[in-house]
């Protein structure tokens, strides 16, 4: 098992927030660095990538529908824009890439908690490989909110790596946070557990802690396409990489900073704030994306 890469915009985004006094007296004297994520030569994930996903622990039939409504609006030409989709056109800009396009594959219920309710990196990858050998695609492992994940809510809110069998296949988690720390892993829908206390926004799919997870997933399937092996696109050292979306930690909209995620949509029934349209009438926040050819964060709206 190769080492994982971790989603950690979230630790990210409390450094932030800790930085951002320094960071406002300071712009004046230093201009900042364009943002550049090294290509190191690897495979990355093109085509059809097809994802199949592990449920672990309880979630409501509504709960899943929301998760693979998001993954199969990244290929709807029938959103209006901003939309899934547009967003997940960027990764088919990173060299060797292509424009990928996302297949809901098998879906597979573990509802009885036969590994425990506190889990290791091990397991995950176990679990990961309930969907097979899966050459070009990713088994994404999805834990319910009572289950506890080695480093979840202390540094990491989801993780993506590789796993060696008859091919190498790329895997990914993310945890449901709604119980263990929303203001950690579901932020903007949740107050943060440190820095400004801005009150929190409308969660567009009425569910903290799946809002939060579509975040999360976002965040660790970009990653997984890619820097599906350690060796694609990439800034800083390889076992704590910052990729296409954790490179751009807090930011959904345009004029974000610490603290503020940006300026979003509002659905004007509901309140909720989002940034993109997806299928079924549905509506996502989706953090920002690294576009290689302005070497820049690229939100949506």
């Amino acid at each position: 098992m190769a080492a994982a890469n971790y989603a950690s915009a979230p630790l990210l985004l409390l450094l932030c927030l800790f930085s951002a006094g320094f960071r406002a007296s300071s712009a004046a004297l230093v201009k900042e660095q364009p943002l550049v994520l090294k290509y190191h030569n690897g495979t990355l994930l093109k085509g059809t990538v097809t994802v199949n996903i592990v449920w672990y622990g309880k979630f409501t039939p509504a709960q899943r529908s929301i998760i693979v409504d998001f993954l199969q609006s990244l290929n709807s030409l029938k959103s209006p824009a901003p939309s899934a989709a547009g967003w997940w056109k960027i990764t088919g800009k990173f060299k060797g890439g292509g424009s990928s396009t996302v297949v809901v594959g098998k879906q597979i219920l573990i509802e009885n908690y036969p590994l425990g309710k506190s889990l290791k990196n091990y397991q995950l990858a176990y679990l990961a490989s309930k969907g097979g050998s899966l050459a070009g695609g990713v088994n994404l492992v999805l834990t319910a909110k009572d289950v506890f994940v080695d480093g979840f809510c202390m540094s990491r809110c989801g993780t993506h790596g590789s796993t060696r069998g008859k091919t190498r296949s790329a895997y990914a988690w993310v945890g449901n946070s709604e119980t263990q720390c929303p203001g950690y892993c579901a932020w903007p829908f949740h107050q943060p557990i440190y820095g400004p206390q801005t009150p929190p926004l409308v969660a567009p799919n009425a569910d903290v802690g799946v809002d939060g997870m579509i975040i999360n997933i976002a965040t660790v399937l970009a990653g997984a396409v890619t820097n599906p092996f350690n060796n694609g696109y990439f800034q800083g050292p390889a076992t704590a990489p910052l990729e296409a979306v954790s490179a751009c930690t807090g930011i959904f909209g345009s004029g974000s900073y610490p603290g503020y995620p940006g300026q979003l949509l509002v659905d004007k029934a509901t309140g909720a704030s989002f940034n993109a349209y997806g299928l079924n009438g549905r509506k996502f926040l989706i953090p920002a994306m690294w576009d290689p050819q302005i070497s820049a964060c690229a939100p949506l709206v």
